[in-house]
């Protein structure tokens, strides 16, 4: 999620209340968002320096703030505070306007035709009698460089384009040339600039704009905007011109937003002046401009009408799980900056009718209503329910029972990626491969080439990546494995495994062996050898198998050996010290000491012994 960086004095003076950090994160919370970092701006710097200095008491506190990644509205302290406010319930929600003003009155914007093959939309408009200091001013900096990052997804679909009115001369004009006939000062620059050697110029010295190059560098044509003394006001997306840069004199701020996309443009343009209109002499008014294309149609921006849309009562108590009033669900919709009014249908059915403001372009269906009403009631309030839709399947039910039995055990659950690279699942383990792995036919990298086909290599990188933990270190994980199947649909299928891997210096066949048994006991299996209805085991190597369990406690497990007529052979254990665990007349899982090979390969230096067994089967 987007995180905003606001400094905490400024914001608790916009919110008209101050709070602990306990306080504020508990509002954060209830309204949606999350404080993720307290920090300051000379302790940004220390950190990336790798410094150790003690904060000064004279630094100012920043709050990192996550927002929802489609709540653009919250992308500066301006648009956060407001939220806040109205949520608090300190502040009505505001009415954004137009100014009474003819089409005659307003100023243009006339786009030329080739401006089709590149970027073929623009949007304007103007923020009259604006009042900057130097925080308003770099918020306003600040809110384009995000919107910039989100919505505009890195410039490709919208650039943002904000101008000193009065050093321009209306009408303006959206026009498409070759670059060599583009001549002008860009931002930040003693000279004039070519477009073309323009476009060199940032490539060798500017690592920033440099990013940007690419949207329109390949181009016969390059975007730019006209006053009517040709006076270029930008080269969209890559860089405004010099001589209508805002300033901290600034009064009249001339805002056009070119785009790919006329819909994101629309709400690019509606954020940035719904935000700063607070700080015009008229508050939340916006002066339109009128956009005139090359087949006569025009259309006057911004468009700050609302969005209207009717959302039934019982839907909303129906998925918040809470039974609530008409009344009662328009006053929650109030602090989320939603307006609504009540009426009963035909059938008695209350219908709730929401206007959307412009800030909240967020809001597109009544999913998003409801939403906001369950945020406003508090999730916290929301009485604990299970559905009957929400009950776990058998498998997952037997999962997590499975789970409770090996964690009694002194085993720590871990998490893996199902995706692996194809050596780690078959020549890391010492494997031939066996053609059974679902290939994955366009990976990002080498590390997720497959599907993996057992928990094993897993669970060793983890092992690998532990090395400096104390020993032993004893892990399971229960998750899906794939593997080919003619007889299913899609042609593989998924199985449930259970892996554990114990690590460490005496680790040996007894503890896999114990653990498989307790297992199986707890499953509710007897012992029964050679029966259909118990469990038992088969050894893989029977000289060396009756070695290692001629001691008198595994005696009874020697009858075992007399029922061995083939052998499964597992490479990536060690011969003699690996078993097969039979159940109902079915393999249905391995265990024993891993290979030392295996070991190298995964970097360990420490005795390893692992067990995976099929828990599919016991349904």
């Amino acid at each position: 999620m987007p995180t905003v960086s606001v400094g905490r004095d400024r914001l608790f003076a916009a919110i008209g209340t101050t709070y602990t950090k306990e306080e504020f994160e508990d509002l954060c919370f209830r309204f949606g968002v999350e404080l993720d970092e307290e920090t300051t701006e000379k302790a940004i710097i220390r950190k990336e320096k790798h410094l150790d200095e003690e904060v000064g008491d004279d630094e100012e506190i920043i709050y990192k703030i996550e927002v929802p990644a489609n709540r653009y509205d919250l992308l500066c302290l301006e648009g956060l505070a407001l939220a806040l406010r109205v949520f608090n319930g300190q502040q009505e929600v505001p009415k954004y306007r137009l100014p009474n003003i003819s089409k005659d009155s307003m100023l243009k914007m006339h786009v030329k035709p080739k401006t089709a093959f590149i970027r073929p939309y623009v949007v304007c408009a103007v923020l009259r009698d604006i009042t900057f200091d130097e925080a308003r001013y770099n918020s306003f900096i600040d809110l384009q460089d995000k919107l910039h990052q989100n919505i505009c997804r890195r410039r490709t679909l919208v650039a943002i384009g904000t101008h000193d009115l009065d050093t321009l001369k209306a009408p303006f004009t959206y026009e498409a040339l070759p670059p060599e006939e583009i001549n002008f000062k860009p931002l930040k620059q003693n000279k004039n600039f070519r477009a073309d050697e323009l476009m060199e110029f940032y490539r060798m010295n500017d690592l920033k704009l440099k990013k940007f190059l690419h949207i329109i560098e390949d181009s016969p044509v390059y975007p730019v905007l006209y006053d009517s003394e040709r006076t270029v006001l930008s080269l969209p997306p890559i860089i405004n011109g010099a001589h209508s840069a805002i300033t901290l004199d600034t009064k009249n701020v001339f805002i056009e937003c070119t785009a790919t996309d006329l819909t994101k443009a629309k709400i690019v343009l509606n954020t940035m002046v719904t935000t700063f209109s607070a700080y015009c002499k008229n508050a939340f008014e916006v002066e339109p401009v009128e956009v005139i294309y090359p087949d006569g149609k025009s259309y006057v921006y911004p468009d700050l009408s609302v969005y209207d849309m009717e959302v039934p009562l019982s839907y909303i108590s129906g998925s918040v799980g809470v039974s609530l009033e008409a009344e009662k669900i328009a006053g929650l919709l109030k602090r989320m900056q939603l307006i609504a009014k009540m009426s009963q249908s035909d059938d008695k059915q209350w219908i709730s009718h929401v206007s959307v403001p412009p800030t909240r372009s967020d809001v597109l269906h009544p999913c998003d209503v409801m939403e906001d009403v369950a945020i406003a009631y508090g999730y916290n309030n929301i009485p604990w329910k299970r559905f009957p839709s929400m009950k776990s399947l058998p498998l997952n039910q037997l999962g997590d029972l499975i789970r409770v039995e090996i964690v009694a055990n002194g085993y720590t659950e871990v998490l893996t990626w199902i995706l692996c690279s194809h050596r780690e699942i078959f020549s890391l383990l010492n494997r031939e491969d066996d053609k059974s792995a679902v290939i994955i036919a366009n990976p990002r990298s080498s590390d997720f080439e497959v599907v993996r086909t057992t928990l094993m290599p897993g669970a060793l990188k983890v092992i690998a990546h532990n090395k400096d933990h104390p020993k032993p270190i004893k892990i399971f994980e229960v998750g899906d494995v794939a593997r080919l199947d003619e007889t299913q649909d899609v042609g593989a299928a998924n199985h449930r495994l259970l892996g554990a891997l114990y690590c460490g210096a005496n680790s040996g066949f007894e503890d896999m062996h114990s653990l498989a048994c307790r297992l199986m006991e707890a499953m509710g299996a007897a012992f029964e050898i050679g029966d259909d209805t118990g469990y038992y085991f088969k050894p893989s190597d029977v000289s060396v198998f009756c070695v290692r369990l001629s001691s008198a406690a595994a005696l009874e497990f020697l009858d075992v050996l007399h029922f061995v007529l083939c052998v499964l052979k597992a490479p990536e254990f060690l011969p003699g010290r690996q078993a097969s665990i039979i159940y109902k007349g079915k393999r249905i899982g391995i265990f024993g000491i891993v290979h030392p090979q295996v070991l190298s390969n995964f970097d360990i230096s420490d005795p390893c012994s692992f067990l995976e067994l099929d828990i599919e089967l016991f349904l």
